[in-house]
């Protein structure tokens, strides 16, 4: 047989090529499938892409709760806070607490939680001046009239902010109790007096 004859005939079965197969290590499958996972909780936490109520740029329902627009008197409370905090926060804390030898505490306080609200509309309105006792401690007291400055509503809101705050359950004070203090008042040029104060109705 001719070398020609040879080559033109295909090998025989014995000489077919023949794949194998081979296993993946199973470190390289965890380390995919970790690094899936944390991929999907990193796309997630960043886009809230899994919940149709959140859009970028948030990335939680809390936050997009905390960004929409309030209403009513949640609005009012949110407001009276604001004031509270740049007008009388500076002496009797933010938390309502005052401070020792400065302003008394407004958190618990009898004339706060008191059941009328004209002697506490009184006080941001006129001021005060000299001693006085707020939850059984005296203070020496010389407060201007921080309230006068402010719209009947600001006040309004202020107040009743103060009254349902730090644990103080009382009802609001409105923008119309407040304009008929202010108007019984007029253009009153000293303030009041501890003794003045406490001898006032509620």
């Amino acid at each position: 047989m001719s070398d020609e004859t040879k080559t033109a005939n295909p090998p025989g079965p014995e000489f077919e090529p023949s794949a194998e197969r081979s296993d993946v290590p199973i470190l390289v499958v965890v380390i995919t499938l970790v690094l899936l996972f944390l991929g999907a909780v990193y796309f997630d936490y960043k886009s809230a892409w899994f919940n149709k109520e959140v859009y970028s740029p948030y990335t939680s329902a809390e936050q997009l709760e905390a960004a929409q627009p309030i209403s009513g008197a949640a609005a009012a409370a949110a407001h009276g806070k604001q004031v509270y905090e740049l007008v009388c926060g500076v002496c009797h804390n933010t938390d309502g607490q005052g401070k020792p030898n400065q302003a008394p505490p407004l958190a618990g306080s009898e004339y706060v939680l008191a059941k009328g609200h004209d002697r506490l509309i009184h006080i941001p309105l006129a001021g005060l001046s000299g001693s006085m006792s707020v939850e059984g401690k005296d203070w020496n007291l010389n407060m201007a009239p921080m309230g006068a400055a402010l719209s009947d509503a600001d006040l309004a809101a202020v107040l009743t902010y103060i009254r349902s705050s730090w644990g103080n359950k009382a009802d609001e004070v409105t923008a119309d109790d407040v304009k008929a203090v202010r108007a019984k008042l007029g253009s009153r040029p000293q303030p009041l007096t501890g003794e003045q104060l406490k001898s006032m109705p509620e």
